[in-house]
């Protein structure tokens, strides 16, 4: 999608962090978007604040766990805009613990979030780019965890789930004109950290609230805190969506850690490759 200027976009996780950098990206590129969040005040001041740039955006609060939320907003954006061209699935939450934590609320919500409302996403929204035949595109906000994750917590085994969706769908949706990108940005300076505040009562228990943060915890914080300015993770978004790049990546830090990981799995062909199967 070289020609951004007049086309439509719907973007979760909208109010804040990387969702308000990739709105901010779009609406200065002309583009209408509709701002998707759960945290009502903070979408109301984020649509505000582009209102003043003369940007033309308007927002809908949606729980996107919730289907029939997210498919009320998509007719909210419908009604307000005519037709929709971009679709970013971006909105996350940290929540759960690794094995020996694992807790059914923990893998309930962060999975709801993380990857069924993106299948959701584009289940809902897949149809409605489609159908004017205009082309478009898709974006879901997956995380570096999602190519090497080094532990069991719910978080990357979901981000490793957008990252496999998003892979196929390329394949399914390019013969309609429509791109897909899969965003897996290293640390960027979020509220990640602090998804408890959304919490839903009933994913109750997902975050513990008694565990005392260790050593690795706090320098991931401290990462977070200090990590890349969601802006230009919003340009970038914006670039990988007119040149309609596979993956969207935010720096080269963990380039190394892919690159073990890849040699790893070659390593496990190289073991076979000379065994004869057996029949």
């Amino acid at each position: 999608m070289k020609e951004l200027a007049g086309k439509v976009a719907f973007v979760t996780g909208a109010a804040s962090g990387i969702g308000f950098g990739i709105t901010t990206a779009l609406a200065q590129a002309g583009v209408k978007v509709m701002l998707c969040d759960i945290e009502d005040a903070a979408l109301k001041k984020a649509a505000e604040n582009l209102k003043r740039t003369n940007a033309d955006v308007d927002s809908v609060k949606a729980d996107v766990s919730l289907k029939t939320e997210l498919k009320a907003a998509a007719d909210a954006t419908i009604a307000r805009y005519g037709k929709i061209h971009i679709l970013v699935n971006n909105a996350g939450v940290a929540g759960g613990g690794t094995y020996g934590a694992w807790t059914d609320a923990g893998w309930n919500w962060t999975l709801a979030v993380n990857l069924m409302a993106v299948i959701a996403g584009v289940e809902i929204f897949g149809p409605l780019i489609e159908s004017h035949q205009e082309g478009g595109h898709i974006v879901s906000t997956a995380s570096i965890a999602g190519l090497i994750s080094n532990t069991s917590n719910p978080y990357n085994v979901s981000k490793y789930g957008v990252v496999a969706l998003s892979e196929g769908l390329r394949t399914d949706m390019a013969p309609r004109g429509i791109g897909v990108s899969v965003l897996c940005p290293g640390f960027i300076r979020t509220r990640i950290a602090d998804s408890r505040r959304n919490l839903p009562s009933r994913f109750a228990g997902a975050v513990p609230t008694n565990i005392v943060p260790n050593e690795m915890m706090q320098r991931v914080r401290e990462r977070i805190e200090t990590g890349i300015n969601p802006l230009y993770v919003g340009e970038l978004v914006r670039e990988g969506i007119e040149n309609d790049w596979p993956y969207i990546f935010t720096d080269a830090e963990f380039e190394p850690f892919i690159e073990a990981r890849f040699a790893a799995i070659k390593e496990g062909f190289d073991k076979i490759r000379s065994r004869t199967p057996r029949r």
